[in-house]
């Protein structure tokens, strides 16, 4: 059974694109709401479920924080990729940052890996909002993922790596 996203009430969260901006233990500057740094959030939860949720080809849809859940898990599947090669942490901050550097396209543009998982932008507003949440939750995520891949001596952690090889929802990451 896959697991699912505690964030479940939606009041008082602003929305881009039928995704909820959730609040994130963030100090990297963008649009989502900052939390309190002792709570789980979003990024937490994806990072904690990843290893399980990469196996299921199937994702059923209980609140619009799965929609978040599952790219964060795309996207932590496409970063592991990325870190395969990386054989000190040096190098995975290396190839991470390069990661961080594309251009991340929101649903309605070519590139996007989830075309019916999200709505378009209804207009360049809420695409600029959305884009700069989603570039924000993807550092947010590659920098918390990089403390779980490397060990505190900068060697790969093989148990986080070997899941670079698995195919999140049968999708071919490039």
């Amino acid at each position: 059974m896959v697991y699912h996203s505690s964030f479940v009430d939606e009041e008082g969260v602003s929305k881009a694109c039928g995704c909820p901006l959730l609040p994130l233990k963030s100090h990297i500057k963008g649009p989502a709401p900052v939390s309190e740094q002792d709570t789980t959030d979003i990024v937490d939860e994806a990072i904690t479920f990843f290893r399980a949720n990469v196996f299921f080809k199937n994702f059923d849809i209980k609140s619009s924080s799965d929609k978040l859940l599952i790219y964060l898990t795309l996207y932590i599947n496409i970063a592991l990729k990325r870190l395969e090669g990386c054989r000190t942490l040096a190098e995975g901050t290396k190839a991470i940052i390069n990661l961080g550097l594309e251009t991340v396209p929101v649903p309605g543009e070519s590139g996007f890996p989830f075309p019916g998982l999200f709505t378009a932008a209804q207009s360049k507003k809420e695409a600029e909002l959305f884009r700069n949440y989603l570039r924000q939750i993807r550092e947010e995520t590659s920098g918390r993922l990089l403390s779980v891949a490397y060990r505190h001596n900068g060697t790969p952690n093989k148990w986080w790596l070997a899941f670079a090889k698995r195919k999140f929802m049968n999708m071919i990451l490039p």
